[in-house]
């Protein structure tokens, strides 16, 4: 039946320590970023802009954002240096070849590689998955690498 006294408790085993810290996963953070918008939390479709801290954002959102300023709503943190339109920049995003991502029927039975990013640089072929640094020029709105930006030494754009 138990607790018949076979067994004497030890004191590590009746009392529980601290919780531990949930740890984010730096990765899958740095996808995140580039796969989702920073305002909505939906999922980057063109027409994509960004603001000058470097933050994506889907424009419909921003437009919304910007047009519902009532005041029983509180200003999000992740658009509230967002004061106008002119504020941000739409993006020339070059798209990724292999990139299969919404073309391929989702059953739940595939592989998601979350590595595998949907835009690429345009000059050396890298692409935009967190682990490489991309600048974008804030006149036309094309979008490189920082690797790319260094080996042609110039602010004009390439096109």
């Amino acid at each position: 039946m138990g607790c018949d006294g076979g067994t004497i408790p030890k004191r590590h085993e009746l009392v529980k320590g601290p919780r531990k810290v949930e740890k984010v996963d730096k990765n899958a953070e740095l996808v995140a970023r580039w796969n989702y918008c920073a305002l909505s939390q939906e999922k980057l479709c063109r027409p994509i802009v960004a603001c000058e801290l470097g933050r994506l954002y889907n424009k419909d959102a921003v437009i919304e954002f910007l047009l519902d300023k009532s005041a029983d709503k509180t200003p999000m943190e992740a658009a509230s240096h967002i004061k106008s339109i002119k504020n941000v920049t739409e993006l020339n995003l070059a798209d990724n070849p292999a990139w299969s991502g919404d073309r391929e029927s989702i059953k739940g039975d595939k592989y998601d590689d979350i590595q595998s990013a949907r835009f690429i640089c345009p000059v050396v072929g890298l692409e935009m998955n967190g682990r490489h640094r991309f600048c974008f020029l804030r006149n036309c709105g094309c979008v490189f690498s920082e690797r790319a930006l260094k080996e042609i030494k110039s602010e004009v754009c390439h096109k």
